[in-house]
C-alpha cells in the first residue's frame, strides 16, 4: 500500500470509528490494515490509536494529523479531478441548499451569472433555515450558516461576513430605557434565534478583548424576516442583519442601537460548504471558483 493509500485508509478509520469496516469499505484486509497502520505509526514516529477488544480512540497526534491528512487528500482529488475534466463543460444538475434570509440579495444574480456562463448545466436551488446534511440530503454545495452544517466533515469557505445590528422599534424605545452599554442589554428582552440554533448571546469588541453579554428572550424564530416583524411590532430589540434592516433604519421604522460598539459573530459568516472526500465533480469546481470569484470583487 502506497503513502497517499494508507492516508486514505487512516482517514477512513477515523471517520467510520472502526478498523474492520474502514477495510472493507476500501477493499482491503485486517491483515493489511494493521500492516499498513502500523508503517505509517512508524513513519510518524507516533502512535494514532488507542485499542483494545472493547475501546478504541484516537490520540492527540492522530487528531492533529487527521485534520492536516484530508487538506492534503482533498487537494489531491482536487488535482486529479481537475486534470482529468480539461476540455469538459460542466453538465448535469448542480444541487444547491442556501440559507433564505442571508443569501437573499445576492443569490439570484450569483446563480444567474454562472447560469449564463454554463448554460448546459442545470441548477436546482433549495432555500432552508434549519440544519441539512449535504451528504445525505444529496446537496452539491451549501451556502450556508456555520450551524446548518449537520456534519463537521464539509469543506467550508467564508464567502461573506453579515454585519449585525442591535435594533429596536421607537413604541419599544419609548417605554424602556435606551442602552448606553452592552452590558445595558441585560435588561432587555431580545426577539432572537432559538437556543438549539445558537446561543442567546452577544459578544462584543471592548477595549481590545471580547465581551459576552446573554440575551434574555421570549419569542424566537429561525427566520430572521419573522423576527425583523416581530421586532417592527415593538416586542422586543433584535440582533439582525444589517441588511435586512437598512431600509427600517434609513425611515426611522427601527432605530439602531450600541452602533460604536464592534460586534463579533461569527455565527453571521456565510460558508460555501461541500462534501469533498472523492473527486470534486466539474459543476462542483466550477461552482466554487465562480462564487469565489464573485464575492473578490465586491
Amino acid at each position: 500500500m502506497d503513502h497517499f493509500e494508507s492516508l486514505r485508509l487512516f482517514r477512513t478509520i477515523v471517520e467510520v470509528r472502526n478498523f474492520r469496516r474502514a477495510g472493507q469499505m476500501l477493499g482491503v484486509s485486517p491483515a493489511v490494515v494493521s500492516r499498513a497502520i502500523a508503517s505509517l505509526e512508524e513513519r510518524l514516529g507516533a502512535r494514532l490509536f488507542h485499542r483494545s477488544t472493547k475501546q478504541f480512540s484516537l490520540t492527540d497526534a492522530a487528531h492533529r494529523f487527521y485534520d492536516g491528512c484530508c487538506r492534503v487528500l482533498d487537494d489531491l482529488d482536487c488535482l486529479e479531478s481537475d486534470a482529468r475534466s480539461q476540455g469538459h463543460l460542466p453538465v448535469g444538475v448542480l444541487r444547491l441548499v442556501a440559507h433564505t434570509s442571508a443569501t437573499s440579495a445576492w443569490l439570484a444574480p450569483l446563480v444567474s451569472s454562472f447560469k449564463r456562463m454554463h448554460p448546459n448545466l442545470m441548477v436546482d436551488v433549495t432555500l432552508a433555515e434549519g440544519v441539512v446534511d449535504l451528504a445525505t440530503e444529496g446537496y452539491d454545495i451549501g451556502l450556508v450558516l456555520p450551524f446548518m452544517l449537520a456534519t463537521d466533515l464539509a469543506v467550508t469557505r467564508m464567502l461573506q461576513r453579515l454585519p449585525l445590528a442591535i435594533v429596536a422599534a421607537p413604541n419599544y424605545l419609548e417605554s424602556h430605557v435606551r442602552p448606553s452599554h452592552p452590558v445595558d442589554l441585560s435588561d432587555h428582552v431580545f426577539v432572537t434565534v432559538p437556543p438549539s440554533v445558537h446561543k442567546p448571546i452577544v459578544t462584543f469588541r471592548a477595549e481590545g478583548a471580547p465581551l459576552v453579554v446573554p440575551l434574555r428572550y421570549e419569542i424566537t424564530s429561525n427566520n430572521a424576516a419573522f423576527n425583523r416583524e416581530v421586532v417592527l411590532a415593538g416586542l422586543g430589540m433584535g440582533l439582525l442583519p444589517l441588511a435586512l434592516v437598512e431600509d427600517d433604519l434609513r425611515e426611522g421604522r427601527l432605530v439602531r442601537l450600541l452602533g460604536d460598539h464592534e460586534i463579533l459573530d461569527t455565527a453571521a459568516e456565510v460558508r460555501l460548504a461541500y462534501m469533498s472526500r472523492t473527486m470534486v465533480p466539474a459543476r462542483v469546481r466550477a461552482f466554487i471558483d465562480h462564487a469565489v470569484a464573485y464575492f473578490e470583487e465586491k
